[in-house]
């Protein structure tokens, strides 16, 4: 059967989705070859629209193409980890003093809402990825308002280069704790409009996530 262009791009974009989240909750261990066959098998799609989607996932960073022919997981390098954090708090307290600056009720309303969802989703914490897609909803209504769209892009690929870290290091119950209060903290400085302290808040938020990130890998030698 001939694929048409339009369904081949549907299974290419559900196959960049699905292997993108596989990669960031650490399914392919640091450094490990792809095997195309696998996949296939795996995604229950193509080689075309497969091919399609590990070519994205180089350029988005979340793979390495060796030689134009094969794909490794990249490895988990200290130094990468402490540019993308670095990076994180630069660019989201530029977005969150925009959002503060351009929110409406509308954008509280969003923000009230996303964080009611993270708290429920703390009170069950062997649900981890209903967690995880309410914390990535949370930050991303927080920033939802900065009127940046590409603003908002590179951020949203900080957030997925950072989670392949944090999710592979060892559970830290105490900052976890910290992390989570945090978030209400957040809410509060926005309604009030405390630009100064929530960006301070932020940074805070970000170093404390960043110390726990780095439990997954060591210094190059």
């Amino acid at each position: 059967m001939t694929t048409s262009p339009s369904a081949g791009t549907t299974a290419s974009s559900q196959v960049f989705e699905a292997l993108k989240q596989d990669l960031i909750r650490g399914r392919f261990a640091a450094g490990e070859k792809l095997a195309i066959s696998a996949l296939k098998t795996h995604y229950g799609v193509g080689l075309s629209p497969l091919r399609e989607a590990l070519n994205r996932l180089a350029a988005y960073g979340l793979l390495e193409q060796e030689n134009q022919r094969g794909f490794r997981v990249p490895a988990m390098r200290l130094e990468e980890l402490d540019d993308i954090a670095g990076l994180r708090t630069q660019l989201e307290c530029m977005a969150l003093t925009q959002a503060f600056q351009n929110g409406d009720s509308e954008w509280e309303s969003q923000l009230l809402a996303a964080s009611h969802r993270l708290r429920r989703s703390d009170e069950q914490p062997d649900r981890i990825e209903e967690w995880e897609q309410a914390h990535l909803r949370f930050h991303r209504a927080l920033l939802g308002a900065c009127g940046s769209p590409w603003l908002l892009r590179f951020i949203g690929q900080l957030h997925d280069q950072f989670d392949r870290y944090r999710r592979m290091a060892p559970p830290n119950p105490g900052i976890r704790a910290t992390l989570d209060g945090q978030h209400g903290a957040l809410v509060e400085l926005a309604m009030a409009r405390d630009i100064q302290a929530a960006r301070a808040l932020l940074d805070t938020h970000i170093r404390l996530s960043h110390e726990v990130a780095r439990g997954c890998c060591s210094p190059s030698p």
